[in-house]
């Protein structure tokens, strides 16, 4: 039987240089088709970007080839900032229940030399068990316009669409994208 390919495990703090990087190609090269020059330029470190609580609250997941090269990354998170970066003007970090609120999907990229190759549909199932496991029985996340196109593959329902000022004075178009947990299953069971 041959090894997967991929790998995921927790993010650690000293991974955040690698996952910058990653991010930033990945947004840069994967994002074109769906926002400008100028949007991608705002959006990063702001918007889009590593948003280290994250990883300090041990729901940051990393896949990574057999030598360890960083290829996707993402996670969730029991707070209630929907998506950001550590740089994000607006941050609500309080904490939110499972029993009422929906786990927020944070942070999914993949970089681009490795685009197409179910690296995200891997780190979101991997991200969505981990809320499920700790008693989130819905999903909410704030989606790229790159995005749409697999969340909803996976089970997501589009819903508001929200435009994020960034600091150059451009806006981000984001899409507010909602699901959940028998959507988990129906997806298992499609798989099997």
């Amino acid at each position: 039987m041959s090894e997967p390919r991929f790998s995921v495990r927790l993010a650690e703090p000293e991974d955040a240089p690698a996952l910058r990087a990653l991010i930033a190609d990945s947004v840069r090269r994967l994002q074109l088709g769906d926002y400008t020059q100028a949007q991608i330029d705002g959006a990063l470190g702001t918007a889009l970007g590593l948003d280290t609580q994250l990883i300090d609250d041990r729901h940051y997941f990393v896949a990574e080839t057999a030598d360890g090269t960083l290829v996707a990354s993402g996670g969730w998170s029991d707070r209630r900032t929907l998506f950001g970066s550590d740089g994000a003007a607006v941050r609500e970090d309080d904490r939110i229940d499972p029993a009422v609120d929906a786990a927020k999907i944070r942070a999914i990229f993949v970089h681009p030399d490795w685009a197409r190759q179910g690296l995200g549909s891997l780190v979101l199932a991997t991200v969505e068990n981990a809320a499920h496991a700790a008693g989130f029985r819905r999903f909410e996340m704030g989606s790229t316009l790159t995005g749409v196109a697999l969340y909803t593959l996976k089970g997501y329902q589009p819903g508001e669409l929200i435009e994020v000022p960034l600091p150059n004075g451009e806006r981000l178009p984001i899409l507010k994208m909602t699901k959940n947990a028998e959507e988990m299953t129906r997806d298992a069971e499609e798989v099997s």
